[in-house]
């Protein structure tokens, strides 16, 4: 392998398609539906647009904004966001991408 190849494989090693690599730095994004009771990250984007977006952002959930999952069972979210606790389910926490704390 070359160069260029083995540094874009390695691009992808984090096993999630959204991992990023940045220059130097390595910070890890996966979706809020990934993160587990007690952990806590911040918020890189919101998946999606129109009113499912917006009503997110009303909530909260913007980006730089810090999560903390409070409670999770079978993947539906009680998440704490901007001092609120919001109730998420899979799907929607599909949605919200975050940094995760190295």
């Amino acid at each position: 392998m070359s160069n260029a190849t083995v540094a874009s494989a390695n691009g992808r090693a984090a096993g999630y398609a959204g991992a990023s690599v940045m220059a130097g730095a390595s910070r890890h994004q996966m979706p809020l539906s990934f993160m587990k009771n007690g952990e806590t990250a911040t918020i890189a984007k919101v998946r999606g647009k129109g009113d499912l977006h917006h009503h997110l952002e009303n909530l909260g959930f913007v980006e730089g904004a810090r999560v903390t999952i409070m409670s999770e069972a079978a993947g539906d979210l009680i998440v704490e966001v901007k001092g609120t606790q919001v109730a998420l389910n899979k799907q929607i926490a599909s949605r919200i991408i975050t940094n995760a704390a190295a």
